[in-house]
């Protein structure tokens, strides 16, 4: 089968990729479509490191294939969503209701694909750029089958992420003030997360003023090319600033922007031994700097939570596929991504 591997130095687009077979508790999906994340370039560019060869892609739809023994809430047929998160569902952490917490489910790279006789890691315990992946059951999560996979697929990251960060960690409320730093696919589900929660002033900060109309249409009531405008909008600072480039210098300016009580929420990924530096003094005013990982979510309550809120027209997701790619345009839909043309690329199969 065809599947996108980067074997350390390169890469490919391969055709002769083989997945096992579902173990107890996990399920083959074949997908259908799988969003290009700034997450799966960070592996190619060193940003992230990670075991090679490997499966790239994390944001994925598709229809179950077949389960393993004990799967009963998807079956053969289901439309699902993939989620990254492979908890483990017993720990103190999953028991808590904070399954992003779960030790089991970071850092522990599994190898359910081959090449000849040689395995193949899985990227985020879910590889969605190959044409069938094996994920935990929990991972794979019932969609309605009205909805668009091609759409589906960015819940399971950009919109978990972005929307999470503001309903689950932030805790966005009614007449907030919010500033988003950068306005890709994250930044976008930040605003329209703003936007749900009823922020009453969203301004969205990015230096390409092509994104201004994509802003507005997410949530943003301002845009500017520069934070240093913020200022004149909000002239004692945001309740909530999003850093969502992973810059050092941007997140100092995140900090920088925010009012007494504010929150800087942290959700861009800069290299790993990145630091970064701001005056003490300015955070006792209650302030705080938040990180998060992958919106404070439980996917097995929000992914069908944001599908809902999508048939219902409150959620944006076709809005954010600004192109598609056949798996074999790998290379351009990189380009696109790398080049800040698209909002989501979409690979499908």
């Amino acid at each position: 089968m065809r599947g996108v591997v980067f074997d350390g130095e390169q890469v490919q687009v391969v055709d002769d990729l083989a997945v096992r077979e579902p173990g107890p508790g996990e399920v083959l999906v074949a997908i259908s479509a799988a969003g290009l994340c700034h997450s799966d370039l960070s592996v190619v560019d060193g940003t992230i490191p990670f075991p090679v060869p490997v499966v790239l892609g994390h944001e994925g739809a598709g229809v179950v294939e077949s389960v393993g023994a004990g799967v009963s809430h998807v079956a053969p047929g289901d439309h699902v969503a993939l989620s990254t998160l492979a908890n483990c569902g017993t720990c103190p952490e999953c028991d808590r209701g904070r399954p992003t917490m779960c030790r089991q489910a970071i850092g522990r790279p599994g190898r359910p694909f081959s090449r000849g006789d040689r395995p193949v890691h899985q990227f985020a315990c879910n590889s969605a750029f190959a044409e069938r992946t094996v994920v935990k059951a929990v991972q794979a999560v019932r969609i309605p089958k009205d909805i668009p996979l091609s759409s589906a697929a960015l819940i399971g990251c950009g919109v978990l992420t972005g929307v999470g960060a503001v309903l689950n960690r932030a805790r966005v409320d009614r007449g907030d003030t919010v500033v988003v730093i950068g306005t890709g696919g994250i930044g976008l589900n930040v605003l329209q997360g703003a936007r749900l929660a009823g922020a009453v002033r969203i301004v969205a900060v990015d230096a390409n003023p092509a994104k201004e109309a994509a802003a507005r249409q997410f949530g943003a009531t301002d845009f500017l090319t520069s934070a240093e405008g913020v200022r004149d909008l909000l002239p004692t600072g945001a309740d909530h600033v999003f850093e969502c480039v992973g810059r050092v210098e941007l997140i100092r300016q995140a900090i920088d922007l925010l009012d007494r009580h504010g929150q800087a929420v942290l959700l861009g990924m800069p290299r790993a031994t990145a630091e970064a530096s701001f005056v003490v003094s300015s955070m006792f005013l209650d302030k705080a700097i938040l990180g998060c990982r992958y919106g404070s979510s439980r996917p097995q309550r929000d992914i069908p939570l944001y599908a809902e809120l999508y048939r219902q027209g409150r959620l944006l997701l076709d809005e954010l596929v600004t192109a598609t790619y056949p798996v074999e345009d790998f290379e351009k839909a990189r380009a696109d991504a790398e080049a800040g043309r698209v909002a989501r690329g979409v690979l499908t199969f």
